[in-house]
C-alpha cells in the first residue's frame, strides 16, 4: 500500500493495552528495512516505510546485485578469452558487448527489485510506504518531505510507538584535492556504465574496489589500482598476497601499494591522478573511487529524537538488540555500528522487529564469515593466527595450497590455499582463512563448523562428497596429523 505523502496519521502513542496495533516506522527500504517490515507485520504492527530513493536500497539496485551480475559476465568473457577453441571447433571468441551487458544487469535488477522488494511492500496491507526525505520532530515523530518539486511539496508527520533507522551507507568521497570538480565514478555510476573504458584508474582496495577493478579489465579495462595500505590487511597477511599475486597475472591490471592521491584534474576527459607518495602520474580514461562507504544519518536530525551517533563516522551504536540508547527507537544495517554486510543487515532488521514488537533477540556477531568476489575469491571466519593468540589463546595451524585440492587440480587453479586455526588442546577450530575459486563455499563450510563447536578431529572425520570445494576443509583438517599428499585421492 503506498502514500501519496497528502495525509496526516493520528497521534499515537506508547502501547496502551488497546486493541490498536503498534505504530512501527521504519527508515529505509533496503536489506535491514525489508527484513524488519516483514517480521513486524507478521507479529501485528503497522509499518510505515519511508523511503527517499529507489525501493531495495543498495543491495539490489547498485551493490550485490548488479556487481555480481557484472563480475560473472567478466568471468565468463575471461574464461572464453583463455579457452578459445573450446573444443571440435566450436569456438568462443570476439569482444564484450558493454551495452548488452548494462541492459541484462539492469533487467535483472529490475526483477528481483520488484519480486523481493516491491511487490512485497505493495501487497502487504499492514504497510504504507512513504517517497521523501525523512527526518526527526522529536522522539515520537518523523516529518516526511515529499519528493516533489519545492512549489509542490508537501510534509507529513508519522508518530510511532516504535523507529528503526535502516537508512544504510553511501559511497565516502575521500578529501582529495580537484576530486568534487571532476566527473569521478563511484560504484553506483561504474555498475550504471554500459561502455568499458580503455584505461581505468581506481582509488581504494576494498572489496567493491577489487572486484570491479578485475571485472573491467576482464571487459578490455586497463586498469589502475591505487591501494592506500595493501590488500585484505585486516585479515591473515596470506590473504592479501596471494590475492596480489592472482590479480597481477592478468597483464591488465597495476596495483601500487601505499598510494596517497594528492589530487585529481580531469581534461578533455582524461584523468590526471598525482600520488602524493612519489609525486608519479597516472593517465585514465575514467576514475573510480571505491574508498568504502559511510552511514546516510547526517540529515536524519537525530538530535532531536535524543538518539546517540558519531558525527565523525555516521554510525548509530546500538546494543544486540539493535536498541539505540532511546530504548524505543532502534537502528539496523549499514548505518548502525555493525560489519556492513548484506546478511548482516538483514539479520539485525529482523531481530529489531522482535524486539520492537514485545519479543527477545539478540544479534550474535561473534561469527561472522566475508568473503570477496574476485577470481579467485578470498573469504574468511573467526580468528586469524595473531588475533588468536592476542587474546591469549594457544594455537595450531595448518596451510593446505589448493594444488593439493582435487577440484581446485582439475580446475587449473594456479594460486590460493586454505588455512585452519586450532585452538590448542582441545582442537576446536577459531578461525579460516582461503583465497581460491570457491572460497566462499570452504568458508562456509567451516563457520558452520564452527557454530557447532566442532574440532579438527571432527572435520578430518567428515564425509563430504569427492571434488567438491568444501573437501579442502576435510583435507587441511587432515594435515592436522596426516601428509595428506601422501594420500589416497578421495581423502577416506
Amino acid at each position: 500500500m503506498k502514500a501519496d505523502g497528502a495525509v496526516m496519521t493520528g497521534p499515537c502513542c506508547e502501547k496502551d493495552g488497546s486493541s490498536r496495533p503498534l505504530s512501527v516506522v521504519v527508515l529505509g527500504s533496503g536489506a535491514a528495512a525489508m527484513a524488519a517490515v516483514i517480521a513486524a507485520t507478521e507479529r501485528g504492527a503497522q509499518v510505515h516505510v519511508v523511503e527517499r530513493a529507489t525501493v531495495g536500497g543498495t543491495c539490489v539496485n547498485v551493490g550485490c546485485v548488479p556487481s555480481k551480475h557484472l563480475v560473472r559476465s567478466a568471468q565468463l568473457q575471461h574464461w572464453c578469452d583463455e579457452h578459445v577453441e573450446i573444443s571440435d571447433g566450436c569456438r568462443c571468441d570476439g569482444v564484450p558487448n558493454a551495452h548488452k551487458l548494462h541492459a541484462s544487469r539492469q533487467t535483472l535488477v529490475e526483477r528481483l527489485r520488484w519480486q523481493k522488494y516491491e511487490s512485497v511492500l505493495d501487497e502487504n496491507p499492514h504497510v504504507t510506504v512513504w517517497h521523501g526525505e525523512a527526518s526527526f520532530e522529536d522522539s515520537r515523530t518523523v516529518r516526511v518531505r515529499s519528493l516533489a518539486a519545492q512549489a509542490t511539496q508537501t510534509e507529513t508527520l508519522l508518530h510511532f510507538d516504535r523507529c528503526l533507522i535502516a537508512v544504510g551507507a553511501e559511497p565516502y568521497i575521500p578529501p582529495i584535492d580537484g576530486l568534487a570538480s571532476v566527473p569521478f565514478w563511484t560504484s553506483t555510476e561504474a555498475l550504471a556504465s554500459d561502455t568499458v573504458p580503455h584505461r581505468l584508474g581506481v582509488v581504494g582496495s576494498s572489496a567493491v574496489a577489487l572486484e570491479l577493478a578485475q571485472a573491467y579489465a576482464r571487459l578490455g579495462s586497463r586498469v589502475t589500482i591505487f591501494a592506500r595500505r595493501g590488500l585484505c590487511t585486516r585479515t591473515d597477511p596470506l590473504v592479501g598476497e596471494t590475492l596480489m599475486q592472482a590479480l597481477l597475472d592478468d597483464d591488465r591490471i597495476r596495483i601500487h601499494c601505499g598510494a596517497l592521491v594528492e589530487s585529481v584534474q580531469c581534461e578533455d576527459g582524461v584523468f590526471k591522478v598525482t600520488l602524493t607518495t612519489s609525486q608519479a602520474v597516472f593517465m585514465t580514461d575514467a576514475l573510480l573511487v571505491a574508498s568504502g562507504r559511510r552511514p546516510s544519518t547526517a540529515a536524519l536530525n537525530m538530535a532531536a529524537a535524543g538518539v546517540s551517533w558519531h558525527a565523525a563516522s555516521g554510525q548509530i551504536p546500538v546494543d544486540t538488540h539493535m536498541r539505540t540508547n532511546v530504548p524505543h527507537i532502534y537502528a539496523a544495517g549499514d548505518c548502525a555500528q555493525m560489519p556492513q554486510l548484506v546478511y548482516v543487515a538483514a539479520a539485525a532488521g529482523t531481530r529489531a522487529a522482535i524486539n520492537m514488537t514485545g519479543g527477545e533477540a539478540c544479534l550474535d556477531l561473534s561469527l561472522v564469515p566475508w568473503v570477496i568476489f574476485c577470481e579467485p575469491q578470498a573469504a574468511a571466519v573467526g580468528l586469524t593466527e595473531a588475533e588468536a593468540q592476542a587474546r591469549g589463546l594457544r594455537t595450531e595451524t595448518r596451510t593446505l595450497p589448493i594444488t593439493s585440492v582435487p577440484r581446485c587440480i582439475v580446475h587449473g587453479e594456479k594460486f590460493g590455499f586454505l588455512k585452519l586455526v586450532a585452538e590448542t588442546p582441545s582442537m576446536r577450530i577459531v578461525g579460516a582463512q582461503a583465497v581460491a575459486a570457491e572460497a566462499s563455499d570452504m568458508i562456509s563450510t567451516v563457520a558452520v563448523a564452527m557454530r557447532g563447536h566442532l574440532t579438527v578431529a571432527d572435520l578430518s572425520g567428515m564425509l563430504l562428497p569427492y571434488l567438491t570445494a568444501s573437501e579442502a576443509v576435510k583435507l587441511v583438517a587432515q594435515s592436522f596429523t596426516r601428509d595428506v599428499h601422501q594420500l589416497s585421492c578421495c581423502a577416506g
